[in-house]
């Protein structure tokens, strides 16, 4: 049993990257195999490339910087869903359960219509996504504590406040131009990837997934329930705010690239589950692997599957849908 789980994580640590190295030579525009591994030899060790510029661009400049931030979006949303899933003990919760997906939603569309595009889109969403969750937590606070159930009932709250507000920028955008960037933004999409994106978004996105496996062995003591905790010596309050505000991060810093993207950060921790149980101390790492290889292999489906890219948004909620189902039916909703 402890030599399967051994190569169960050795395959969820090489998987993410040979996905990410299959991604680099798939598409209309094909290359071989070899060559993009050249390619990518070349430009790490600063050497001359005896292959066309266009090769060039299309490996380095175009689908590898596209397969990183897939990456780092899929872990994120992934290892956020599984810690608010264990923190608030409940399946069907996901990285938005706070709100933060339609605060980054309302802050993009907000920034399309004052700036039309370019950084204020990345900083508004990623700034209000924040806000969001700040406002869910204040909301949670309604009782000088933050009992689980108040922190879903904000987050519902700020969730339906904030869909409001994103139908209104909806209402008030220009029908010619800015009314379709704000639908194409909430669709979710990685068509415009570049190193830029990664360098704004990675950071907290790595802060993020970092500082949650870091304490994830909390996570498994907040999940037996507060009383449990502080029994146990866990200062309730300080964890569930350090797993919030990581989860955020990591959320906020996925949402602001990619827009909202959804299904992610509810059905790949359950995946993780059916393959190494309940322990959130595997089960995190698990979920950042899983999470970047399912979002790469939809990010290649949506830019293969029809002549013009299909968003991401579609794709999981199409994907997603009917296997959650299927987990169901497999799992029984056992294990919780």
């Amino acid at each position: 049993m402890k030599t399967g789980k051994t190569w169960v994580y050795t395959i969820l640590i090489i998987a993410p990257l040979l996905i990410m190295f299959c991604s680099l030579f798939m598409g209309r525009y094909p290359l071989p195999m070899v060559e993009v591994a050249q390619i990518i030899w070349c430009k790490i060790l600063w050497l001359s490339c005896p292959f066309p510029d266009i090769h060039q661009v299309v490996v380095w400049e175009i689908r590898l910087p596209r397969a990183i931030l897939a990456a780092l979006v899929g872990g994120s949303l992934a290892v956020s869903g599984a810690c608010f899933q264990g923190l608030f003990r409940n399946p069907l919760v996901s990285s938005g359960i706070l709100g933060v997906s339609s605060g980054a939603g309302f802050g993009a569309a907000l920034a399309i219509i004052l700036f039309s595009h370019g950084a204020p889109v990345y900083l508004f969403a990623m700034v209000f996504g924040a806000v969001a969750v700040l406002c869910s937590f204040l909301i949670g606070r309604v009782y000088n504590t933050t009992p689980t159930i108040m922190l879903v009932l904000g987050g519902v709250i700020v969730s339906s406040v904030f869909s409001s507000l994103i139908s209104l920028m909806k209402y008030l955008a220009d029908p010619a131009d800015q009314l379709p960037a704000i639908v194409f933004w909430l669709m979710g999409s990685l068509a415009s990837a570049n190193y830029h994106d990664i360098f704004v978004a990675g950071i907290p996105m790595v802060i993020g997934m970092a500082g949650l496996c870091l304490i994830r062995w909390q996570i498994n003591v907040l999940s037996m329930g507060d009383r449990e905790a502080q029994t146990l010596g866990i200062n309730t309050s300080l964890a569930k705010g350090l797993v919030i505000v990581f989860a955020t991060m990591a959320t906020a810093g996925a949402v602001c690239v990619s827009g909202i993207i959804g299904w992610v950060g509810l059905v790949i921790p359950h995946i993780g589950r059916m393959l190494l149980g309940n322990d959130n101390k595997v089960l995190i790492p698990a979920s950042i692997s899983l999470g970047a290889c399912f979002l790469i292999l939809v990010d290649n489906i949506g830019r293969l599957l029809t002549g013009s890219e299909i968003p991401l948004g579609i794709l999981t909620a199409l994907i997603g849908g009917p296997f959650f189902v299927y987990l169901l039916k497999s799992t029984k909703g056992g294990g919780w």
